[in-house]
Protein backbone atom coordinates (compact mmCIF):
# COMPACT_ATOMS: atom_id res chain seq x y z
CA UNK A 1 0.00 0.00 0.00
CA UNK A 2 3.15 2.02 -0.12
CA UNK A 3 3.08 5.88 1.60
CA UNK A 4 -0.99 5.49 2.41
CA UNK A 5 -0.25 2.37 4.73
CA UNK A 6 1.34 4.76 7.08
CA UNK A 7 -1.65 6.39 7.57
CA UNK A 8 -3.75 5.25 10.31
CA UNK A 9 -7.73 5.57 10.48
CA UNK A 10 -10.21 5.76 13.03
CA UNK A 11 -13.15 3.73 12.13
CA UNK A 12 -16.83 4.69 12.51
CA UNK A 13 -17.64 4.48 16.90
CA UNK A 14 -21.15 4.77 17.37
CA UNK A 15 -23.11 7.48 19.33
CA UNK A 16 -21.07 7.02 23.09
CA UNK A 17 -20.35 10.32 24.66
CA UNK A 18 -17.88 11.20 27.40
CA UNK A 19 -16.95 14.19 29.79
CA UNK A 20 -13.61 15.73 29.25
CA UNK A 21 -12.22 19.01 31.71
CA UNK A 22 -11.28 21.59 29.99
CA UNK A 23 -7.61 22.99 31.42
CA UNK A 24 -6.13 25.74 30.67
CA UNK A 25 -2.88 25.80 27.72
CA UNK A 26 -1.76 29.42 26.81
CA UNK A 27 0.47 30.47 29.51
CA UNK A 28 -0.78 33.51 30.20
CA UNK A 29 -4.71 32.48 30.05
CA UNK A 30 -7.12 31.17 33.14
CA UNK A 31 -8.71 27.56 32.76
CA UNK A 32 -12.46 27.45 32.11
CA UNK A 33 -13.82 25.53 34.52
CA UNK A 34 -16.72 24.07 32.13
CA UNK A 35 -16.71 20.32 30.56
CA UNK A 36 -16.65 19.94 26.85
CA UNK A 37 -18.88 17.23 25.05
CA UNK A 38 -17.23 14.80 23.01
CA UNK A 39 -18.98 12.42 21.16
CA UNK A 40 -17.38 9.68 19.15
CA UNK A 41 -18.18 10.58 15.24
CA UNK A 42 -19.80 7.29 12.93
CA UNK A 43 -18.01 7.72 9.40
CA UNK A 44 -18.61 6.02 6.55
CA UNK A 45 -15.06 4.78 5.39
CA UNK A 46 -14.32 1.58 5.12
CA UNK A 47 -11.11 -0.14 7.10
CA UNK A 48 -7.58 0.95 5.10
CA UNK A 49 -8.94 4.45 4.41
CA UNK A 50 -6.49 7.23 4.99
CA UNK A 51 -5.70 10.75 3.80
CA UNK A 52 -9.10 12.17 4.98
CA UNK A 53 -10.09 15.47 4.11
CA UNK A 54 -13.23 17.95 5.83
CA UNK A 55 -14.96 20.83 4.18
CA UNK A 56 -18.03 22.47 4.62
CA UNK A 57 -20.41 23.62 1.86
CA UNK A 58 -22.02 26.16 1.46
CA UNK A 59 -25.16 24.68 2.30
CA UNK A 60 -23.97 23.70 5.76
CA UNK A 61 -23.04 19.88 4.87
CA UNK A 62 -20.08 18.59 5.68
CA UNK A 63 -17.99 16.70 3.27
CA UNK A 64 -16.03 13.86 3.87
CA UNK A 65 -13.25 12.64 1.06
CA UNK A 66 -10.64 9.67 1.97
CA UNK A 67 -8.40 7.39 -0.52
CA UNK A 68 -8.90 3.83 0.18
CA UNK A 69 -7.31 0.89 -1.74
CA UNK A 70 -8.90 -1.07 -4.87
CA UNK A 71 -7.95 -3.59 -6.76
CA UNK A 72 -4.72 -4.60 -7.15
CA UNK A 73 -2.55 -1.92 -6.64
CA UNK A 74 -4.64 0.44 -7.86
CA UNK A 75 -6.61 3.19 -5.11
CA UNK A 76 -9.92 5.46 -5.04
CA UNK A 77 -10.87 8.78 -4.14
CA UNK A 78 -14.11 8.68 -2.15
CA UNK A 79 -16.39 11.45 -1.21
CA UNK A 80 -19.62 11.14 0.94
CA UNK A 81 -21.60 14.00 2.83
CA UNK A 82 -23.59 14.42 5.59
CA UNK A 83 -26.18 16.33 6.89
CA UNK A 84 -26.09 16.13 10.64
CA UNK A 85 -24.90 12.89 11.43
CA UNK A 86 -26.67 11.00 8.72
CA UNK A 87 -24.19 10.01 5.90
CA UNK A 88 -25.24 9.60 1.85
CA UNK A 89 -23.70 6.52 0.36
CA UNK A 90 -20.06 6.99 -0.52
CA UNK A 91 -19.24 7.91 -4.51
CA UNK A 92 -16.16 7.83 -6.30
CA UNK A 93 -14.66 10.56 -7.60
CA UNK A 94 -12.09 8.65 -9.28
CA UNK A 95 -9.58 5.54 -9.22
CA UNK A 96 -5.77 5.06 -10.40
CA UNK A 97 -2.79 2.51 -10.51
CA UNK A 98 -0.63 5.36 -11.14
CA UNK A 99 -0.95 7.62 -8.23
CA UNK A 100 1.55 9.41 -5.60
CA UNK A 101 0.57 8.97 -2.21
CA UNK A 102 2.17 10.70 0.61
CA UNK A 103 0.96 10.73 4.29
CA UNK A 104 1.50 14.20 4.49
CA UNK A 105 0.75 15.33 1.06
CA UNK A 106 -2.86 14.66 0.28
CA UNK A 107 -6.04 14.97 -1.85
CA UNK A 108 -8.65 18.29 -0.96
CA UNK A 109 -11.95 18.40 -2.14
CA UNK A 110 -14.19 21.78 -2.53
CA UNK A 111 -17.73 22.85 -2.57
CA UNK A 112 -18.74 26.23 -4.31
CA UNK A 113 -21.70 28.17 -3.93
CA UNK A 114 -22.85 27.35 -7.90
CA UNK A 115 -23.36 23.52 -6.54
CA UNK A 116 -20.48 22.19 -8.43
CA UNK A 117 -17.74 19.79 -6.51
CA UNK A 118 -13.93 20.19 -7.04
CA UNK A 119 -11.52 17.54 -5.81
CA UNK A 120 -7.62 17.09 -6.92
CA UNK A 121 -5.38 14.10 -6.01
CA UNK A 122 -1.53 13.49 -6.90
CA UNK A 123 -0.35 11.23 -10.29
CA UNK A 124 3.04 10.06 -10.77
CA UNK A 125 3.98 11.79 -14.06
CA UNK A 126 7.24 9.92 -14.13
CA UNK A 127 10.18 8.95 -14.76
CA UNK A 128 11.41 9.48 -11.18
CA UNK A 129 9.76 8.62 -8.11
CA UNK A 130 9.29 12.13 -7.28
CA UNK A 131 8.16 13.15 -10.54
CA UNK A 132 4.18 13.47 -9.72
CA UNK A 133 1.54 16.35 -10.49
CA UNK A 134 -1.71 17.10 -9.62
CA UNK A 135 -5.13 16.34 -11.07
CA UNK A 136 -8.18 18.76 -10.61
CA UNK A 137 -11.40 17.63 -11.57
CA UNK A 138 -14.92 19.04 -11.49
CA UNK A 139 -18.26 17.94 -11.09
CA UNK A 140 -21.15 19.89 -11.83
CA UNK A 141 -24.36 17.48 -11.07
CA UNK A 142 -23.42 16.25 -7.37
CA UNK A 143 -20.76 14.01 -7.68
CA UNK A 144 -22.60 11.86 -10.71
CA UNK A 145 -19.80 12.44 -13.24
CA UNK A 146 -16.71 14.50 -13.15
CA UNK A 147 -14.37 16.37 -15.78
CA UNK A 148 -11.62 14.44 -17.22
CA UNK A 149 -8.72 15.02 -15.35
CA UNK A 150 -6.07 17.51 -16.34
CA UNK A 151 -2.83 18.46 -14.49
CA UNK A 152 -2.50 22.21 -12.94
CA UNK A 153 0.81 22.39 -13.97
CA UNK A 154 2.32 22.61 -17.71
CA UNK A 155 2.19 18.55 -18.93
CA UNK A 156 5.61 17.21 -18.82
CA UNK A 157 7.06 18.99 -16.30
CA UNK A 158 9.39 17.34 -14.46
CA UNK A 159 9.41 17.57 -10.74
CA UNK A 160 6.69 17.09 -7.83
CA UNK A 161 3.88 19.58 -7.59
CA UNK A 162 1.52 19.25 -4.52
CA UNK A 163 0.24 20.96 -0.91
CA UNK A 164 -2.56 22.20 -1.82
CA UNK A 165 -5.54 24.45 -0.50
CA UNK A 166 -8.35 25.35 -2.55
CA UNK A 167 -10.83 28.17 -2.12
CA UNK A 168 -14.02 29.62 -3.85
CA UNK A 169 -12.77 32.67 -5.89
CA UNK A 170 -16.90 33.50 -6.96
CA UNK A 171 -19.57 31.72 -7.55
CA UNK A 172 -18.53 29.57 -10.17
CA UNK A 173 -14.43 29.79 -9.57
CA UNK A 174 -12.12 27.96 -8.04
CA UNK A 175 -8.90 29.18 -6.62
CA UNK A 176 -5.96 26.86 -6.24
CA UNK A 177 -2.52 27.31 -4.50
CA UNK A 178 0.62 24.63 -4.69
CA UNK A 179 3.71 23.94 -4.25
CA UNK A 180 5.64 23.73 -7.50
CA UNK A 181 9.40 22.79 -8.36
CA UNK A 182 9.54 23.72 -12.04
CA UNK A 183 12.31 26.03 -11.35
CA UNK A 184 14.38 22.90 -9.20
CA UNK A 185 13.60 20.65 -12.62
CA UNK A 186 15.17 23.48 -14.77
CA UNK A 187 17.97 23.72 -12.89
CA UNK A 188 18.94 19.65 -12.69
CA UNK A 189 18.22 19.52 -8.78
CA UNK A 190 17.49 15.96 -8.26
CA UNK A 191 14.45 15.03 -6.43
CA UNK A 192 14.29 11.91 -6.94
CA UNK A 193 15.37 10.53 -3.46
CA UNK A 194 12.56 8.55 -1.17
CA UNK A 195 13.04 10.84 1.54
CA UNK A 196 12.19 14.22 -0.56
CA UNK A 197 9.17 14.32 1.61
CA UNK A 198 10.68 12.72 4.80
CA UNK A 199 12.85 15.59 5.66
CA UNK A 200 15.54 15.40 3.20
CA UNK A 201 16.89 18.58 1.83
CA UNK A 202 17.99 18.73 -2.09
CA UNK A 203 19.34 22.28 -2.55
CA UNK A 204 21.28 23.81 -5.12
CA UNK A 205 20.39 26.16 -8.01
CA UNK A 206 16.63 25.75 -7.63
CA UNK A 207 14.15 26.23 -5.19
CA UNK A 208 10.83 25.40 -4.70
CA UNK A 209 7.80 28.11 -5.53
CA UNK A 210 3.98 28.67 -4.41
CA UNK A 211 1.85 29.25 -7.28
CA UNK A 212 -1.65 30.26 -7.86
CA UNK A 213 -4.46 29.48 -10.38
CA UNK A 214 -7.91 30.38 -10.70
CA UNK A 215 -10.55 27.90 -12.63
CA UNK A 216 -13.72 28.53 -13.94
CA UNK A 217 -17.31 27.08 -14.63
CA UNK A 218 -16.17 24.41 -17.57
CA UNK A 219 -12.50 23.68 -15.54
CA UNK A 220 -10.67 25.50 -17.53
CA UNK A 221 -7.74 27.52 -16.49
CA UNK A 222 -8.60 31.32 -15.81
CA UNK A 223 -5.07 32.79 -14.87
CA UNK A 224 -1.97 31.89 -12.95
CA UNK A 225 0.46 33.37 -10.80
CA UNK A 226 4.09 32.78 -9.26
CA UNK A 227 3.49 34.11 -5.59
CA UNK A 228 6.57 33.55 -3.99
CA UNK A 229 10.21 32.10 -5.76
CA UNK A 230 11.71 29.95 -2.75
CA UNK A 231 9.39 27.93 -0.27
CA UNK A 232 9.71 25.11 1.63
CA UNK A 233 9.65 21.82 0.24
CA UNK A 234 7.07 20.05 1.63
CA UNK A 235 5.02 22.17 4.12
CA UNK A 236 1.52 22.20 4.18
CA UNK A 237 -0.44 25.60 2.50
CA UNK A 238 -3.48 27.15 3.86
CA UNK A 239 -6.21 29.99 2.58
CA UNK A 240 -9.01 31.63 4.13
CA UNK A 241 -11.21 34.47 2.89
CA UNK A 242 -11.15 38.54 3.81
CA UNK A 243 -13.48 41.17 2.72
CA UNK A 244 -9.87 42.46 1.29
CA UNK A 245 -9.91 38.84 -0.82
CA UNK A 246 -7.84 35.76 -0.10
CA UNK A 247 -4.84 34.95 2.06
CA UNK A 248 -2.75 32.18 1.63
CA UNK A 249 -0.46 31.02 4.06
CA UNK A 250 3.16 28.71 3.87
CA UNK A 251 6.34 27.92 4.91
CA UNK A 252 9.07 30.38 3.39
CA UNK A 253 12.69 29.44 2.87
CA UNK A 254 15.45 32.06 2.35
CA UNK A 255 19.02 31.17 1.39
CA UNK A 256 20.45 31.10 5.06
CA UNK A 257 17.37 28.06 5.08
CA UNK A 258 15.20 30.08 7.58
CA UNK A 259 11.51 28.41 7.47
CA UNK A 260 9.29 30.77 8.91
CA UNK A 261 5.75 31.04 8.19
CA UNK A 262 4.57 33.76 5.03
CA UNK A 263 1.24 35.19 3.93
CA UNK A 264 -0.20 36.81 0.66
CA UNK A 265 -3.10 38.07 -0.53
CA UNK A 266 -5.41 38.42 -3.50
CA UNK A 267 -7.59 41.33 -4.35
CA UNK A 268 -8.91 39.94 -7.83
CA UNK A 269 -6.60 41.54 -9.71
CA UNK A 270 -3.19 40.97 -8.40
CA UNK A 271 -1.31 39.44 -5.19
CA UNK A 272 0.84 41.22 -2.79
CA UNK A 273 4.03 40.42 -2.22
CA UNK A 274 5.13 37.88 0.47
CA UNK A 275 5.75 39.34 4.04
CA UNK A 276 6.44 37.06 7.51
CA UNK A 277 3.55 36.50 9.80
CA UNK A 278 6.27 36.64 12.54
CA UNK A 279 10.14 36.52 12.40
CA UNK A 280 11.22 33.49 14.40
CA UNK A 281 14.29 33.22 12.83
CA UNK A 282 14.10 29.23 12.67
CA UNK A 283 17.28 27.66 10.95
CA UNK A 284 16.21 24.59 9.70
CA UNK A 285 18.18 22.88 6.79
CA UNK A 286 15.30 20.48 6.06
CA UNK A 287 12.14 20.05 5.45
CA UNK A 288 9.80 20.10 8.35
CA UNK A 289 6.34 19.36 6.62
CA UNK A 290 4.17 21.29 9.39
CA UNK A 291 2.62 24.07 7.91
CA UNK A 292 0.69 26.87 8.87
CA UNK A 293 -3.05 27.45 8.89
CA UNK A 294 -5.13 30.07 8.74
CA UNK A 295 -9.08 31.57 9.61
CA UNK A 296 -10.57 34.53 8.20
CA UNK A 297 -13.67 37.10 9.32
CA UNK A 298 -14.09 40.16 7.59
CA UNK A 299 -10.65 42.03 7.88
CA UNK A 300 -9.61 39.74 10.84
CA UNK A 301 -7.12 37.04 10.68
CA UNK A 302 -5.54 34.44 12.42
CA UNK A 303 -2.77 32.46 11.73
CA UNK A 304 -0.97 29.44 13.35
CA UNK A 305 1.95 27.89 12.69
CA UNK A 306 4.38 25.39 14.34
CA UNK A 307 8.49 26.21 14.97
CA UNK A 308 11.64 24.92 16.99
CA UNK A 309 13.43 28.73 16.51
CA UNK A 310 14.14 28.83 20.09
CA UNK A 311 14.93 24.79 20.16
CA UNK A 312 11.98 23.23 21.36
CA UNK A 313 8.68 22.33 19.62
CA UNK A 314 5.95 25.16 20.04
CA UNK A 315 2.94 25.96 18.69
CA UNK A 316 2.64 30.14 18.36
CA UNK A 317 -0.13 32.03 16.92
CA UNK A 318 -1.04 35.90 15.71
CA UNK A 319 -3.38 37.84 14.86
CA UNK A 320 -4.28 40.54 12.01
CA UNK A 321 -7.20 43.28 12.12
CA UNK A 322 -5.92 44.49 8.56
CA UNK A 323 -6.79 41.12 6.55
CA UNK A 324 -2.77 40.56 6.99
CA UNK A 325 -0.79 43.50 6.30
CA UNK A 326 0.39 43.51 10.16
CA UNK A 327 0.37 40.80 12.76
CA UNK A 328 0.10 41.47 16.65
CA UNK A 329 3.24 39.73 18.56
CA UNK A 330 2.64 35.64 18.63
CA UNK A 331 1.15 34.24 21.90
CA UNK A 332 2.52 30.25 22.30
CA UNK A 333 -0.70 27.34 22.02
CA UNK A 334 1.62 24.65 23.70
CA UNK A 335 5.21 24.22 24.02
CA UNK A 336 7.83 20.97 24.55
CA UNK A 337 9.11 17.78 23.30
CA UNK A 338 5.46 15.94 23.22
CA UNK A 339 4.22 18.84 20.60
CA UNK A 340 3.59 17.29 17.36
CA UNK A 341 2.07 20.48 15.38
CA UNK A 342 -0.13 19.10 12.55
CA UNK A 343 -1.97 22.29 13.48
CA UNK A 344 -5.62 22.58 12.44
CA UNK A 345 -8.11 26.19 12.99
CA UNK A 346 -11.60 26.93 12.60
CA UNK A 347 -14.06 29.99 13.66
CA UNK A 348 -17.28 28.99 15.72
CA UNK A 349 -19.21 30.98 17.47
CA UNK A 350 -17.08 33.76 18.45
CA UNK A 351 -13.83 31.56 19.67
CA UNK A 352 -10.79 30.37 17.61
CA UNK A 353 -10.27 26.77 17.53
CA UNK A 354 -6.69 25.01 17.28
CA UNK A 355 -6.01 21.49 17.04
CA UNK A 356 -2.96 19.47 17.03
CA UNK A 357 -1.09 16.27 17.66
CA UNK A 358 0.76 15.47 20.88
CA UNK A 359 2.61 12.33 21.84
CA UNK A 360 1.42 10.31 24.98
CA UNK A 361 4.84 9.27 26.33
CA UNK A 362 3.56 5.98 26.21
CA UNK A 363 3.92 5.79 22.54
CA UNK A 364 0.66 6.97 21.23
CA UNK A 365 -0.60 9.85 20.49
CA UNK A 366 -3.66 12.33 21.35
CA UNK A 367 -5.33 14.69 19.17
CA UNK A 368 -5.84 17.97 21.12
CA UNK A 369 -8.40 20.90 20.67
CA UNK A 370 -8.08 24.36 22.33
CA UNK A 371 -10.61 26.96 22.29
CA UNK A 372 -9.70 30.97 22.73
CA UNK A 373 -11.23 33.98 22.33
CA UNK A 374 -10.26 36.11 19.34
CA UNK A 375 -6.81 37.65 20.64
CA UNK A 376 -5.71 34.12 21.39
CA UNK A 377 -6.23 34.28 25.00
CA UNK A 378 -9.22 32.88 27.47
CA UNK A 379 -7.87 29.32 26.68
CA UNK A 380 -9.16 25.87 26.86
CA UNK A 381 -8.55 22.54 26.57
CA UNK A 382 -9.60 19.02 25.61
CA UNK A 383 -8.13 16.15 25.00
CA UNK A 384 -10.27 14.63 21.82
CA UNK A 385 -8.87 11.05 21.77
CA UNK A 386 -5.82 8.91 22.65
CA UNK A 387 -4.62 7.04 19.38
CA UNK A 388 -2.46 4.13 18.84
CA UNK A 389 -0.72 5.41 15.84
CA UNK A 390 2.72 6.53 15.89
CA UNK A 391 4.96 8.57 13.55
CA UNK A 392 3.65 9.48 10.43
CA UNK A 393 0.82 6.54 10.72
CA UNK A 394 -1.60 9.49 11.78
CA UNK A 395 -1.24 11.73 8.75
CA UNK A 396 -3.15 15.38 8.62
CA UNK A 397 -6.31 15.84 11.32
CA UNK A 398 -9.11 17.93 9.58
CA UNK A 399 -10.49 20.44 11.90
CA UNK A 400 -14.10 22.45 10.83
CA UNK A 401 -16.83 24.25 12.90
CA UNK A 402 -20.50 23.67 11.85
CA UNK A 403 -24.10 22.92 13.96
CA UNK A 404 -22.47 24.46 17.10
CA UNK A 405 -19.87 21.61 17.19
CA UNK A 406 -16.29 21.06 16.45
CA UNK A 407 -16.13 18.31 13.63
CA UNK A 408 -12.86 16.46 13.95
CA UNK A 409 -11.50 13.88 11.48
CA UNK A 410 -7.96 11.68 11.95
CA UNK A 411 -6.41 8.38 10.73
CA UNK A 412 -5.06 5.60 13.35
CA UNK A 413 -4.50 1.94 13.19
CA UNK A 414 -6.32 -0.91 14.03
CA UNK A 415 -4.72 -4.17 13.85
CA UNK A 416 -2.03 -2.92 11.55
CA UNK A 417 -4.44 -0.98 9.19
CA UNK A 418 -5.69 2.80 8.70
CA UNK A 419 -8.84 3.14 9.81
CA UNK A 420 -10.57 6.27 9.84
CA UNK A 421 -11.86 8.36 12.79
CA UNK A 422 -14.05 11.41 13.98
CA UNK A 423 -15.46 13.17 16.91
CA UNK A 424 -17.81 16.45 17.43
CA UNK A 425 -16.60 18.66 20.57
CA UNK A 426 -19.74 20.82 22.12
Amino acid sequence: MGALGLLGLLAACGERERMEPETERAASAPAQPAPARVREWSLPAPVGAAQPDLVIAPDGRRLLSWVEPATGDAHRLRLAWADQENWQAPITIAEGNDWFLNWADTPHVQALPDGSLWAHWLRSTGPSRMDYGIDLVRSGDGGRSWSAPQLVHPAGTRGDHGFVTFWAQAQDQLGIAWLDSRQKAAAGVDRSADAAHDGGHHGGGGAMMLRAALYGAQARQLAEWPLDASTCDCCTTASAITERGVVVVYRGRTAGEIRDTRIVRFDGQAWTAPRDVHTDGWHMPACPVNGPVVAARGNDVWVAWYTEADGTPELRAAHSGDAGDHFDAPVTLARGGQVLGRLGLALGDGRLLASWLEETGTGGQRIVLGSYDPRWQSATRVEVATLAARGRASGMPRLRWADGAAWLVWTDVDDGKPRLKGASVR
